[in-house]
């Protein structure tokens, strides 16, 4: 029992230190944004700003209207996209498992530019549709991959893939239909960007994450059962599927407000669960680690794609996208032939 106690302390400081370090590595980012550009300005000039303190007038409109909401888009998407990413691999016990590969956020895409090209809608109405359109495409997956009273890891990303590619088909119809305009501004927004964020786009985002983020770490606690199995998780007193169900809802939510804010950024969901899991280690949910994960590449991705690749500003999806791919094809070369989580 010394030996269980002890390990588990260990793993408990290790988890602590991990999350700590990677809310630090956040914050330093997020101040790297507002300082960093074309018009440099201090830190000390960016805290007095946030603070309300006198500063130069161009500094305030740089930092409050310019670079703040987009920083903010940014820290609030990654942390929705990597929380709902490993609420997904966790729960349905296979790494292929996130919004972006088994097609929930291609849903909320489809949704978006049908809103964008047809309605032309934005800000708080996009971020309904996109919202609808995530969750109708999570429950058409669900339906489809529940088999014998449950729903198979395994078979969800299957289904998931399908339904993926079918939405990506219906989008690319509905861009070839749209208006040129319309279209060109479908596509900025599908590369996955924080360009041109402004506090329409924060607002909707930040009070879905104030409900979606508790929610999301206040059911995330039955996780360990529920990665055991569901009848060990039933024999430990877990209502599995209502548990389940429940998860994959605020998964799909933050997905899909995540996407309706800032474009469908590629693979922020499908890594930030493994690497937040191979720093904590021990078996653990690692949700809020995931989170800060997703936030940090999202903020780094961004300031790599506008600052250190020449004088051509890259999307941040750009950038993720180039990341994640080698990873999706190394994951789909070693993974379990036989399917794990089936």
């Amino acid at each position: 029992m010394s030996v269980v106690a002890a390990t588990r302390r260990h793993e408990s400081r290790r988890a602590r230190t991990v999350t700590i370090g990677l809310a630090v590595a956040v914050v330093a980012l997020f101040a790297l944004s507002l300082s960093y550009g074309s018009f440099q300005v201090s830190l000390p000039d960016v805290v007095r700003s946030l603070l309300g303190q006198p500063t130069p007038p161009q500094v305030d409109y740089i930092v409050q209207t310019l670079r703040l909401p987009r920083a903010l888009v940014g820290v609030l998407a990654g942390v929705s996209f990597g929380l709902a990413g490993a609420i997904f691999q966790q729960l349905l016990r296979n790494p292929l498992a996130s919004p972006d590969v088994i097609g929930v956020t291609s849903g909320a895409t489809t949704a978006a530019v049908l809103s964008i090209v047809v309605l032309s809608t934005s800000g708080p109405v996009l971020s309904l549709v996109a919202l609808g359109g995530a969750l109708v495409t999570a429950m058409i997956i669900y339906l489809f991959a529940w088999r014998g009273g449950s729903v198979g890891g395994y078979r969800f990303v299957l289904v998931g893939i399908g339904i993926g590619a079918a939405m990506a088909g219906l989008t690319s119809f509905l861009l070839t239909r749209a208006d040129v305009r319309a279209a060109q501004e479908a596509l900025i927004w599908l590369a996955g960007s924080l360009n041109g964020r402004t506090w329409d786009n924060v607002v909707p985002l930040a009070i879905a994450s104030l409900v979606l983020v508790p929610g999301a770490l206040l059911l995330g606690r039955p996780l360990t059962g529920l990665q055991l199995g569901d009848d060990v998780a039933r024999g430990l007193g877990l209502h599995v599927e209502r548990g389940r169900l429940l998860l994959l809802i605020v998964g799909v939510c933050l997905a899909g407000t995540a996407t309706a804010a800032a474009g469908p950024i590629s693979y922020i969901a499908f890594m930030s669960g493994p690497i937040a899991a191979r720093m904590v280690g021990g078996g653990r949910p690692v949700l809020l680690p995931a989170g800060l994960v997703g936030a940090a590449i999202v903020l780094a991705g961004d300031f790599i794609g506008s600052h250190l690749l020449g004088a051509t500003q890259f999307p941040v999806g750009v950038v993720t996208g180039i990341i994640g791919a080698p990873y999706l094809l190394w994951l789909l070369a070693t993974a379990n032939r036989t399917g794990r989580g089936a």
